[in-house]
């Protein structure tokens, strides 16, 4: 796992190194650079696979294609005995030197051959264009700005911003967005003129201009799968291959274990395939939460079944309010959701430089109250409310909220989508300066019904697992995976992730997903011929901080100085007043406001920490507008 940047444009020393040294924390263990007059490529490495030789950039043989890759390619031992068959000669085994080879073989296409993670920079000498490729998901990050026909480009906005005599000024339609998702969405960023790569992407600079094309999408069957054994013996299958695939490393591998279903059957499946005893992590609490008590005993009682060295992380309120200032750092845009990684890899970075997760577990079978709710409005449609209120097993598993679903039925998908968002375009449009020019022509409910438009599901669950899967996925769950986790070092590998498991995960009928009111039914399945019914069967949590418990409390304080008009005052972004207000009615008793509150929260200490107090002095300017 690496860190890479580069550019476009006449070759500058200084802000390459600038630009790499920038992510060392992505690649503590050995810094590369390469240099023409046209393209500079840079890369910090983290040595898992053939620690001696795996140094980059790599070429190919003649050299007239050069790379720098962040990931990992988990089907390379079956790549590289193909590729010598068709008589390439490799000097490692290490992941990166295969990329040259296959781009020789198939151009862009080369994509197509990979199975990982990766985010990746190809050089072509010959045709002088660059190719830029995010992995299928969105599991590695890859940003970019463009300006003068030059081309710049980094695993993390910071390295880039280190191009500019300034930052750039704040894209209002990201912040926009952000007051709903409570994260910026790609390829947005928060930054006016820098952009992230869509999952499944590729740009193509040439000539100075770039070219976009998406080389993979969540595909859709027709006629999709039912019978139940044969869907949970096959998800049996898959998950154990994409396990086994992913344990390659050449350095000792751990498990993020919460205790709940994901991360449990991870550490099952996972004790089988390894020789030597398996680490596993768990965050756990100074403060007695009564919510996060079961998750610890639980995730004990795990580590005891299959006998691994168990490790936990202390986490208190304080520590978290002291280290916001390098979370919003690791993020480099205002994140107002999960912060836990960063506390539990500060553990794992002790002890091991990889980790397994059961991060997207939730968007392949069925969790979020969205999944939930997708068959009963479906069912209301189809059938009508009178209908269903004679047959209330139709609105399972949403029986105690019947009156809502009833409610979100008479609005489209993308309405009630958007409503489950923080603030709606008309709270947004109160609460941000009217001295901010063009606000009117956002629309986050309009994006929402856009991307919903590109879904090709037509099941009605899988639908919205597929609008997660494009939007919240890459945005949130993977955007803190790999930021919280990187912060330490530490590279974090997501197996309910492979390609094949999640083609195979959409061709599989959502009611089997979420099966008489079982969510994540079909992963229960398999999971009950590896761990006992009270696992299996637990309620779940996840790694997920009692922000809202300390919110009402011990942050109060550390909230109301940071949300003072004076401070609001510096951006002019929002109405003072009306944030003032919020801020008094939760503290007042309104609970409801609380994700309100944090979200603006955490865009001032964003704001604070970037715009008022910068502490590396950048290169020459070309990012900025």
């Amino acid at each position: 796992m690496c860190g890479i940047c580069g550019f476009i444009d006449q070759p500058n020393s200084d802000l390459l190194s600038a630009m790499t040294q920038a992510l060392t924390h992505r690649g503590p263990d050995e810094m590369g650079t390469w240099e023409s007059p046209e393209v500079s490529l840079g890369s910090r490495r983290l040595s898992i696979v053939d620690l001696a030789r795996g140094q980059q950039p790599m070429t190919s043989e003649d050299g007239s294609v050069v790379v720098v890759y962040n990931g990992e390619i988990f089907n390379a031992p079956e790549l590289r005995t193909r590729l010598i068959q068709h008589g390439h000669i490799l000097h490692t085994t290490c992941d990166t030197e295969l990329i040259p080879h296959l781009y020789e073989e198939r151009g862009e296409d080369f994509a197509h051959e990979l199975n990982g993670q990766f985010a990746i920079a190809v050089w072509d000498k010959k045709r002088h264009r660059m190719i830029l490729t995010r992995d299928r998901l969105g599991i590695k990050p890859l940003f970019y700005c463009t300006r003068n026909d030059r081309l710049y480009f980094a695993s993390e906005i910071k390295s880039i911003l280190l191009a500019g005599k300034t930052r750039p000024s704040i894209n209002l339609e990201a912040l926009y967005h952000y007051l709903t998702f409570k994260y910026v969405p790609h390829p947005l960023t928060i930054y006016q003129g820098i952009q992230s790569l869509c999952p499944g992407e590729q740009i193509i600079f040439e000539q100075g201009q770039i070219k976009r094309r998406t080389y993979w999408e969540i595909p859709h069957t027709e006629n999709l799968i039912r019978d139940p054994l044969q869907a949970v013996d096959r998800l049996d299958e898959l998950l154990q291959l994409a396990i086994k695939r992913q344990l390659l490393s050449d350095v000792p591998v751990g498990v993020l274990l919460s205790g709940g279903l994901d991360s449990s059957l991870m550490v099952a499946i996972t004790s089988r395939l390894m020789h030597e005893p398996l680490k596993t992590f768990t965050l756990v609490y100074e403060d007695d939460f009564a919510h996060k008590s079961p998750e610890t005993i639980a995730a004990r009682k795990v580590s005891q079944l299959f006998e691994t060295q168990h490790l936990e992380h202390v986490a208190t309120h304080r520590e978290l309010l002291d280290d916001l200032p390098n979370i919003f750092a690791a993020f480099d845009e205002p994140f107002a959701t999960v912060m836990s990684p960063y506390f539990v890899n500060k553990l794992v970075s002790k002890h091991v430089k990889v980790c397994l997760s059961g991060d997207g577990a939730d968007e392949m079978f069925g969790s979020y109250l969205s999944h939930r709710i997708a068959q009963p409005i479906h069912h209301i449609k189809t059938f009508g409310e009178k209908y269903v209120r004679q047959h209330p097993e139709l609105l399972t598993p949403c029986e105690s909220i019947a009156d809502r679903v009833y409610q979100l039925a008479q609005m489209e998908d993308w309405d009630w989508r958007t409503q489950l968002g923080v603030f709606a375009d008309v709270e947004k449009l109160a609460l941000l300066s009217p001295e901010l020019e063009g606000l009117q022509q956002y629309s986050t409910t309009q994006r929402v019904r856009k991307e919903l438009r590109r879904c090709t599901n037509h099941d009605a669950q899988n639908r919205q697992q597929e609008f997660d899967c494009r939007t919240m996925l890459p945005d949130h769950v993977l955007n803190y995976s790999d930021k919280l986790s990187m912060a330490h070092s530490v590279e974090i590998r997501v197996p309910y992730l492979d390609h094949e498991l999640v083609e195979y995960a959409f061709s599989v009928a959502g009611n089997l997903k979420i099966h008489h009111g079982c969510c994540k039914w079909l992963l229960k399945q398999v999971a009950r011929r590896y761990l006992p019914p009270e696992i299996v069967d637990r309620p779940k949590e996840g790694f997920v901080m009692p922000i809202n418990n300390w919110q009402q409390t011990v942050f109060e304080s550390a909230i109301r100085e940071t949300l003072t008009p004076e401070r609001l005052n510096q951006h002019r972004l929002f109405q003072p007043e009306i944030v003032q207000q919020l801020v008094h009615r939760y503290y007042s008793g309104q609970t409801d406001l609380q994700y309100k509150v944090w979200t603006l929260f955490c865009f001032q200490c964003w704001y604070d920490q970037v715009y008022q107090s910068r502490t590396t002095e950048p290169c020459e300017s070309y990012c900025v507008p």
